[in-house]
């Protein structure tokens, strides 16, 4: 693991210097349609052209989301559909879930806001809109306003939308005109019949529609709008909510869907349903999905659309990286207080070219040691679920009690990939542990036979060891993937052994949009 090195504290991350050991990068392969391309993809698995795309993209790039930051302007309160699902907050502070925000902004106050951000947050890359309400409702004034100044003042950052689709074909020139290569659909169904249980009305070409109406031609607009897209080149992602006994099953036909119109990511999505929320779901009882029912249909989906898995379900003025929120250091007026600002994207660039040196290294360390595994084991032990702390760079490197979320890896002989997150509430604070919090985050990663962490307490490792889940911190502040082969490779002779019992059968609760403090 030494011939590797991390940006833990470069800009705050970590400080690179690529050493000459460092094995050489993979030569890039292309041939890859964006159909069949997926979020944990690298410049080795799709044309060249679309890597450059999505490199930097956190949201497009399961990769990329360990280094870059997305940044969102809530600058679209009005929406077009009413969700099931949703209820848009515009002065709440406290709650993670799309829709809600603290300000709605002009496109005047977004673009200095961005502008201050991208001084202060060096891996910011993407600036998106996505709500609060719907990005193209209003024929999306607000939405090409920023985008148009945008382009002007930091033509370097990447520009990127979400829509339900309502509108979408109405604006597909216009998205085309200022660049905007990734677009984000939300499509819950195919059948009008699903959807009538889950959209109660639409507002489309000057009248209010309900029922099977309303789900037909909000289908109807969502496919051509998407077919519209992907004709132009356009990256389309698309998110999918899973909502147990209503369109859970019948996502692997959006899945197929969505993939023979050239959709190049499917995100499927946790229902958020909580009464303190206010939506109809969330009032009537409609339970979300366990962690296991989640990653079953997207298990069943493998092979179809390719998986986004690392989505966190943004708040729709989310600043930083994924999984973290600075929104509360750039308020209105904190920003009004800054006064003048002066645009220069060189600690950007710096730290891209950064990313890139050790993005190198990366992609062939993760494959030499794949193949050490597959060589070693074959293909006869099970894949195993291993919950990581993590900052971010890829590597090993929170506390234990410091986590606010836990990244989930499968691994196995065929090597480890990025599935899903959990959040939780931080074990520790002011010192000391609290008991009540530690049972919620064993019951967020009790499908997982081990934590990584860079360093953790007695007390938290003895009542994991209790529950089966082994705390590991051999290898802390070391890269997550490399890591997590070597364990497997050790798992798999100690099982052999009998010494240790796999957990086959276990489950574990999603917390999704919990109200949890922002960052401050």
């Amino acid at each position: 693991m030494s011939n590797v090195v991390s940006l833990d504290s470069i800009f705050g991350l970590g400080e690179l210097a690529p050493p000459a050991t460092m094995p050489a990068a993979p030569e890039a392969a292309s041939g890859c349609s964006s159909s069949s391309c997926g979020s944990s993809d690298g410049p080795a698995d799709m044309d060249p052209a679309v890597w450059e795309k999505v490199k930097n993209h956190p949201c497009y790039s399961e990769e990329a989301h360990h280094y870059f930051a997305r940044m969102h302007v809530a600058v679209a309160p009005a929406c077009n559909i009413q969700c099931n699902y949703c209820n848009r907050k515009y002065d709440c502070s406290n709650e993670s879930r799309p829709g809600v925000v603290s300000e709605k902004l002009t496109p005047d106050q977004a673009i200095k806001k961005i502008l201050a951000v991208a001084q202060e947050i060096p891996q910011l890359s993407v600036i998106g809109i996505a709500g609060p309400g719907d990005s193209l409702a209003a024929n999306g004034r607000n939405t090409f306003a920023t985008f148009e100044m945008l382009q002007k003042k930091a033509p370097d950052l990447k520009l990127c939308l979400s829509t339900n689709g309502l509108a979408l074909p109405d604006h597909v020139d216009t998205i085309a005109q200022y660049n905007i290569d990734h677009v984000t659909i939300t499509i819950n169904m195919v059948d009008p019949e699903v959807g009538a249980r889950i959209y109660p009305w639409i507002f489309h070409k000057h009248k209010r529609w309900t029922g099977l109406d309303a789900a037909k031609i909000l289908h109807e607009q969502q496919m051509l709008g998407l077919e519209m897209l992907t004709s132009r080149g356009i990256l389309v992602k698309v998110n999918s909510v899973m909502i147990p006994g209503i369109n859970d099953e019948h996502l692997l036909e959006v899945n197929k869907a969505v993939k023979s119109r050239g959709a190049f990511l499917h995100n499927i999505m946790p229902l958020i349903s909580d009464a303190a929320h206010g939506t109809w779901f969330g009032l009537n009882g409609q339970r979300g999905p366990t962690a296991q029912e989640l990653k079953v249909v997207q298990d069943a989906c493998e092979g179809g659309a390719k998986l986004m898995r690392h989505c966190r379900q943004c708040r729709a003025d989310a600043v930083g990286l994924l999984g973290e929120d600075r929104g509360e250091e750039f308020t209105a007026d904190k920003i009004e207080a800054m006064g003048a600002i002066d645009y220069d994207d060189e600690a950007r660039r710096s730290y891209r070219d950064h990313v890139e040196a050790e993005r190198a290294g990366r992609h062939a360390s993760k494959a030499a040691a794949q193949a050490d595994v597959r060589e070693s084991i074959g293909f006869t032990v099970d894949p195993i679920l291993i919950a990581v702390a993590t900052k971010g760079g890829e590597r090993i490197n929170e506390h234990f009690g410091h986590a606010k979320e836990f990244q989930i890896y499968e691994v196995g002989p065929g090597g480890a990939k990025f599935v899903g997150h959990r959040r939780v509430d931080q074990y520790c604070e002011g010192g000391s542990g609290d008991v009540d919090t530690l049972d919620g985050v064993l019951a967020a990663i009790n499908d997982c036979t081990a934590v990584f962490v860079a360093k953790i307490g007695g007390c938290p490792s003895k009542s994991l060891a209790d529950a089966g889940i082994e705390p590991v911190d051999r290898f802390a502040f070391d890269y997550i993937e490399e890591s997590a082969l070597a364990y497997f490779k050790d798992y798999a002779e100690r099982l052999g052994q009998g010494a240790v019992q796999s957990r086959a059968g276990q489950d574990a609760v999603i917390r999704t949009g919990a109200l949890t403090a922002r960052r401050a």
